[in-house]
Protein backbone atom coordinates (compact mmCIF):
# COMPACT_ATOMS: atom_id res chain seq x y z
CA UNK A 1 0.00 0.00 0.00
CA UNK A 2 1.23 3.36 -0.77
CA UNK A 3 1.97 5.94 1.80
CA UNK A 4 1.87 9.36 0.82
CA UNK A 5 2.64 12.47 3.37
CA UNK A 6 3.19 15.97 2.63
CA UNK A 7 3.93 18.89 5.21
CA UNK A 8 4.28 22.45 4.97
CA UNK A 9 4.39 25.21 6.89
CA UNK A 10 1.94 28.22 6.71
CA UNK A 11 2.98 31.53 7.85
CA UNK A 12 -0.91 31.77 9.21
CA UNK A 13 -2.20 31.41 12.92
CA UNK A 14 -3.53 27.94 13.35
CA UNK A 15 -6.93 29.15 14.45
CA UNK A 16 -7.11 30.12 10.94
CA UNK A 17 -6.12 27.40 9.06
CA UNK A 18 -7.90 24.80 11.48
CA UNK A 19 -11.15 27.40 10.43
CA UNK A 20 -10.64 26.74 6.67
CA UNK A 21 -9.71 23.28 6.93
CA UNK A 22 -12.94 22.20 8.77
CA UNK A 23 -15.41 24.02 6.57
CA UNK A 24 -15.11 20.24 4.47
CA UNK A 25 -17.47 22.23 2.07
CA UNK A 26 -15.82 25.37 0.67
CA UNK A 27 -12.30 23.59 -0.29
CA UNK A 28 -12.65 25.69 -3.57
CA UNK A 29 -13.02 28.88 -1.92
CA UNK A 30 -11.36 28.65 1.42
CA UNK A 31 -8.77 26.30 1.54
CA UNK A 32 -7.02 25.36 -2.25
CA UNK A 33 -8.35 27.67 -4.16
CA UNK A 34 -6.88 26.87 -7.53
CA UNK A 35 -6.16 23.41 -7.01
CA UNK A 36 -10.23 22.46 -6.31
CA UNK A 37 -12.54 24.25 -8.52
CA UNK A 38 -15.53 22.91 -6.98
CA UNK A 39 -16.61 20.81 -4.39
CA UNK A 40 -20.23 19.79 -3.70
CA UNK A 41 -21.81 18.50 -0.04
CA UNK A 42 -24.04 15.92 -0.20
CA UNK A 43 -24.89 13.63 3.30
CA UNK A 44 -21.88 12.52 4.76
CA UNK A 45 -19.73 13.25 1.70
CA UNK A 46 -18.42 15.93 -0.82
CA UNK A 47 -17.75 15.64 -4.17
CA UNK A 48 -14.27 17.84 -5.40
CA UNK A 49 -13.24 18.94 -8.99
CA UNK A 50 -9.93 19.71 -9.08
CA UNK A 51 -8.23 21.77 -11.60
CA UNK A 52 -6.84 19.16 -13.76
CA UNK A 53 -10.54 17.91 -14.41
CA UNK A 54 -10.13 15.28 -12.10
CA UNK A 55 -13.23 14.64 -9.69
CA UNK A 56 -13.26 12.42 -6.15
CA UNK A 57 -16.41 11.61 -4.43
CA UNK A 58 -15.13 11.73 -0.64
CA UNK A 59 -16.87 10.05 2.56
CA UNK A 60 -15.79 12.36 5.47
CA UNK A 61 -14.76 10.45 8.20
CA UNK A 62 -14.21 12.58 11.01
CA UNK A 63 -13.59 16.24 11.90
CA UNK A 64 -11.67 16.62 15.21
CA UNK A 65 -11.93 19.49 16.40
CA UNK A 66 -9.71 18.59 19.28
CA UNK A 67 -6.75 17.32 16.94
CA UNK A 68 -7.58 19.55 14.28
CA UNK A 69 -7.55 16.78 11.71
CA UNK A 70 -9.91 15.72 9.22
CA UNK A 71 -10.22 12.31 7.53
CA UNK A 72 -11.96 10.95 4.06
CA UNK A 73 -12.25 8.40 2.06
CA UNK A 74 -12.44 7.99 -1.66
CA UNK A 75 -15.08 6.07 -2.72
CA UNK A 76 -15.22 4.77 -6.39
CA UNK A 77 -13.33 5.63 -9.05
CA UNK A 78 -10.01 4.22 -9.83
CA UNK A 79 -8.46 3.23 -6.16
CA UNK A 80 -9.49 0.03 -4.32
CA UNK A 81 -8.38 1.82 -0.71
CA UNK A 82 -8.22 5.56 0.31
CA UNK A 83 -8.00 6.80 3.57
CA UNK A 84 -6.31 10.56 4.00
CA UNK A 85 -6.23 12.88 6.41
CA UNK A 86 -4.97 16.74 6.77
CA UNK A 87 -4.40 18.13 10.07
CA UNK A 88 -3.16 21.81 11.76
CA UNK A 89 -0.25 21.80 13.72
CA UNK A 90 0.41 25.27 15.71
CA UNK A 91 3.94 26.05 15.16
CA UNK A 92 3.92 29.35 17.74
CA UNK A 93 1.29 32.03 17.42
CA UNK A 94 1.59 32.65 13.73
CA UNK A 95 2.87 30.19 12.07
CA UNK A 96 1.41 26.67 10.97
CA UNK A 97 2.07 23.19 10.19
CA UNK A 98 -0.04 21.60 7.68
CA UNK A 99 0.25 17.86 7.53
CA UNK A 100 -1.57 15.81 4.62
CA UNK A 101 -1.21 12.00 4.63
CA UNK A 102 -2.67 9.97 1.98
CA UNK A 103 -2.98 5.60 1.95
CA UNK A 104 -3.79 4.02 -0.95
CA UNK A 105 -4.10 1.08 -3.40
CA UNK A 106 -3.23 0.13 -5.56
CA UNK A 107 0.18 1.40 -5.90
CA UNK A 108 0.66 2.35 -9.56
CA UNK A 109 -1.55 5.61 -8.48
CA UNK A 110 0.93 6.60 -6.33
CA UNK A 111 3.05 8.66 -8.40
CA UNK A 112 -0.66 10.86 -9.66
CA UNK A 113 -1.82 11.49 -6.06
CA UNK A 114 1.38 12.31 -5.01
CA UNK A 115 1.80 14.94 -7.90
CA UNK A 116 -1.51 16.27 -6.70
CA UNK A 117 -0.63 16.27 -3.28
CA UNK A 118 2.00 18.40 -4.25
CA UNK A 119 0.19 20.82 -5.88
CA UNK A 120 -2.43 20.51 -3.27
CA UNK A 121 0.02 21.85 -0.30
CA UNK A 122 1.26 24.73 -2.74
CA UNK A 123 -2.37 26.10 -3.09
CA UNK A 124 -3.39 25.95 0.26
CA UNK A 125 -0.08 28.07 1.43
CA UNK A 126 -0.73 30.15 -1.34
CA UNK A 127 -4.58 30.60 -0.34
CA UNK A 128 -4.28 30.64 3.23
CA UNK A 129 -0.85 33.51 3.17
CA UNK A 130 -2.84 35.87 1.22
CA UNK A 131 -4.01 39.17 3.23
CA UNK A 132 -7.38 38.90 2.14
CA UNK A 133 -7.80 35.36 3.71
CA UNK A 134 -7.99 36.77 7.08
Amino acid sequence: MASIRREIVIEARPEKVWDALRDVGALHTRLAVGFVTDCKLEPGARVVTFANGMTARELIVTVDEQARRVVWSVVGGQMTHHNASAQVIADGEQRTRFVWIADLLPDALAPTVDGMMQQGVLAVKKTLERPEAD
